[in-house]
Parts: structure tokens; C-alpha cells; sequence
């Protein structure tokens, strides 16, 4: 009889605990820049766009690669963070947080400036003409208006970030109750041919995979309705 009291659930603690940091600095790091570009149109447009959408294409021992290299202590950013900070970044959390907010950068990005872009410019023109700044419209007039794209953009980037694997074994490996998430507490448990818990983790990752998609689908088809 299997005991489920033996599983360990930190891996996953520490996948929500990245998963909920990077949403909330992705966020707040491409609102800005989705709301500018959606409203710009420049010749350098599309190399910025091409720039943040590399995530999707690049596979992730590419990212990861170039990432373990960035911000490793022999490198000027990684040097620089543990002789300043004393934070190394390579098979740390903090690492983890970086990498996956590159990693995840486009979920986040690309349906805030797809929500943004659906706007008419007429609702702009009117928030300006009342004397309403940019941040003011952005914040109190843009934002309400794309709810929809705004909540695919959290869940969807929540998500990536919880399932993210090939970047987080290589910048975090597996340091016990630091950087040993669930993707790799899956892997590891399989290597071990330790099924049964491969299959509880595994099964816990489809059920909060599934719960988040789902929330997306309906809240989106609600907003239909309304």
C-alpha cells in the first residue's frame, strides 16, 4: 500500500512560490512595454517584438545554455551580484527567478499587447482630452477595458513558469529545498524508477495544469456572454 505521507510536497511549494514571483515581476516589467508598443509604430518595432518573443522559438537548453553562462560567477553580471550581494545566482532560487522570467517573458507580453492593440484609439483621445495622463489612462482606462487578455496573460504565464523544466535543471539543478521543483522532482523520481511518486506528482501537475486552463476558457467565455 502506497503511503502518501512520504511524498515530500516542497518541490511543488517551490514551483508555486516561482510561478507566483515571476507572474508578479513580469507583469509589472512588460505592462509598459506592451502598452508603448501597442500604441507605436517605429521601423525598430519588430526586432524589439522579435527580441521578446525568442522564448517561444529558442529550445530551452538553448536559453538555458546562454542563461547558466550569464549569470554565472565568471561572468561580469554574475561576478558582479555575488561580490556586491553576495547572492550567487547559478543553482540558487534567485537564478531561478531570473531565468524564468526570460523564459516566460512572451506569455506575458504577448497578450497584454494583443489587448492593448484591440483598443480604439478613440478611448485613448477621450481619457487625454480629459486631462488624464498616460499612466492615468493606462492604469484606469486601458486596463479595465482588456480583462480578458490581462487574465490569459497572468494564468498563462503562471502556468509556463509552474511546468518549466530545461531552463530550471539547468541554472537550478536540484539543491534539495532550494531549486529542486516539481518538473525536476518528477524527473528525478523517474530516473530512481520510483513510479509511485512519479505518478503523484505528475497527477498533482495535470490537476493544477487543467485548473488554470480551465479558469482562462471560462472566465473568457463569460466575458462573451456579458
Amino acid at each position: 500500500m502506497f503511503d502518501i505521507s512520504s511524498i515530500d510536497f516542497t518541490p511543488f511549494y517551490l514551483s508555486l512560490k516561482l510561478a507566483f514571483i515571476t507572474t508578479i515581476i513580469l507583469f509589472f516589467a512588460t505592462l509598459p512595454l506592451a502598452y508603448w508598443l501597442s500604441r507605436s509604430n517605429f521601423k525598430a518595432k519588430p526586432i524589439i517584438e522579435s527580441i521578446v518573443a525568442l522564448p517561444l522559438v529558442l529550445p530551452p537548453s538553448v536559453l538555458g545554455f546562454y542563461m547558466l553562462v550569464f549569470l554565472s560567477p565568471y561572468n561580469f553580471f554574475g561576478k558582479f551580484m555575488e561580490e556586491n550581494f553576495d547572492i550567487r545566482l547559478v543553482f540558487n532560487f534567485s537564478g531561478l527567478v531570473i531565468a524564468s522570467c526570460i523564459y516566460s517573458l512572451p506569455f506575458m507580453f504577448q497578450p497584454l499587447q494583443a489587448g492593448f492593440s484591440s483598443l480604439p484609439k478613440s478611448l485613448f483621445e477621450a481619457s487625454y482630452s480629459l486631462g488624464k495622463g498616460k499612466w492615468t489612462t493606462l492604469f484606469m482606462v486601458a486596463l479595465p477595458n482588456i480583462k480578458p487578455s490581462l487574465l490569459t496573460a497572468l494564468i498563462v504565464s503562471f502556468a509556463h513558469t509552474l511546468g518549466e523544466f530545461g531552463v530550471v535543471l539547468m541554472i537550478g539543478g536540484s539543491v534539495g529545498d532550494k531549486t529542486k521543483v516539481a518538473s525536476i522532482a518528477i524527473y528525478e523520481a523517474v530516473e530512481l524508477m520510483d513510479y509511485q511518486k512519479a505518478h503523484v506528482y505528475s497527477a498533482l501537475m495535470l490537476i493544477i495544469s487543467f485548473a488554470v486552463l480551465f479558469l482562462v476558457y471560462f472566465f473568457n467565455a463569460k466575458q462573451k456572454k456579458a
